[in-house]
């Protein structure tokens, strides 16, 4: 499979007055979350919210900066989630793909709303259950 590239709409909820980025991002389910270059962070105003350390393809480990509220959208399909600030490209990783309930298409070569909930997304929880009420001793 060849490598999937995804145009996708970043923002800032926290900043409506700034214009939203349109971006084309490679797409990585071997990551996991989103990662954006520093021009994309300072155009839209991201605070930093800590240092992270990340390791690298090279297995080098690196602290950068976490970054966020972003507004991740697709089609009409959007999440908020946190970004790495590294690289030069967007990367987006599997964990809001799956906030959005996005799909790869291999044969295609790439991303789509899931085809079984093509209006919104769905997810997949699993309910806590009630405690079962024991009755007491005498």
């Amino acid at each position: 499979m060849g490598l999937i590239h995804a145009a996708l709409t970043l923002s800032n909820p926290r900043r409506h007055e700034l214009a939203p980025l349109q971006v084309t991002a490679l797409v990585d389910t071997g990551a996991t979350t989103l990662c954006i270059p520093e021009h994309v962070a300072v155009q839209l105003d991201l605070s930093e919210l800590e240092k992270r350390e990340v390791t690298t393809a090279e297995g080098r480990h690196v602290a950068v900066p976490y970054v966020g509220p972003v507004q991740v959208t697709f089609g009409n399909r959007s999440c908020f989630t946190g970004a790495f600030v590294l690289g030069d490209g967007v990367l987006l990783g599997s964990i809001p793909m799956e906030d959005m309930d996005l799909v790869i298409n291999a044969r295609r070569q790439e991303i789509t709303v899931n085809p079984e909930s093509p209006n919104m997304p769905s997810a997949v929880v699993k309910a806590a259950l009630p405690r079962p009420v024991t009755p007491s001793s005498p």
